[in-house]
């Protein structure tokens, strides 16, 4: 089979601007619930796109870990490649895709750091082999071999036996802020359904755009 040939045909949904919510969040919430109820292999996986200093995109998947009203969470070292881009330029987009379900939502705004009260909460809830992982790997780093990561995590689990370990002052959480919100609906024959909420003062604009 040849890449050309390879295609799906979308028909499972439509998706209207009449119905959606006139709040992004709101509509996101739907999708987001649809997802987790039809068991999507790692549901909150998203693609996370930023700007390095000489103006090239970088990509690479990371994992939501909240939303409300204020924004997108996900949690990183603060000195790998995409923690220092964002801290430069904090611009970045995300993008969910979910293929059980026909779907994709884009998201573009502006990240800001979590609090520290914010990052320490939900590092504490991490298994005990992520926050150990957490100190132990000098993030995007050049490195001589994978014997430097095991000899760090076994110095650092002989460091904290009682469970108790701080959060590493380079980790934490960024919040994307959204200003672009499209909501993508497969269809057939390649006439997909774009819903873009843009925003604009205190409210949402809601179009339609081209498949």
């Amino acid at each position: 089979m040849s890449i050309a040939s390879i295609r799906k045909d979308y028909q499972m949904r439509s998706l209207s601007e009449h119905e959606v919510s006139t709040d992004p969040f709101i509509q996101f919430t739907q999708w987001w619930d649809e997802a987790v109820q039809s068991e999507i292999l790692e549901v909150n996986a998203m693609t996370l796109s930023t700007i390095k200093p000489d103006g090239r995109p970088s990509a690479r998947i990371v994992l939501l870990k909240g939303f409300d009203q204020q924004g997108f969470v996900f949690y990183t070292n603060y000195e790998s490649d995409k923690g220092k881009q964002l801290q430069q330029n904090p611009n970045a987009s995300l993008v969910f895709f979910w293929k059980e379900l026909e779907r994709q939502v884009r998201i573009e705004g502006c990240c800001t750091r979590t609090s520290d009260q914010e990052s320490s909460d939900y590092f504490r809830s991490r298994p005990l082999g992520s926050r150990l992982g957490a100190w132990a790997s000098p993030q995007s780093r050049v490195i001589p071999n994978r014997e430097l990561l095991q000899q760090n995590l076994e110095e650092l689990t002989a460091r904290y036996p009682e469970d108790d370990i701080p959060r590493p002052p380079h980790w934490g959480g960024f919040r994307l802020v959204p200003d672009r919100i499209e909501f993508w609906q497969g269809r057939s024959n390649r006439l997909h359904d774009r819903i873009l909420y843009e925003k604009s003062e205190a409210s949402w604009r809601i179009s339609r755009l081209a498949p």
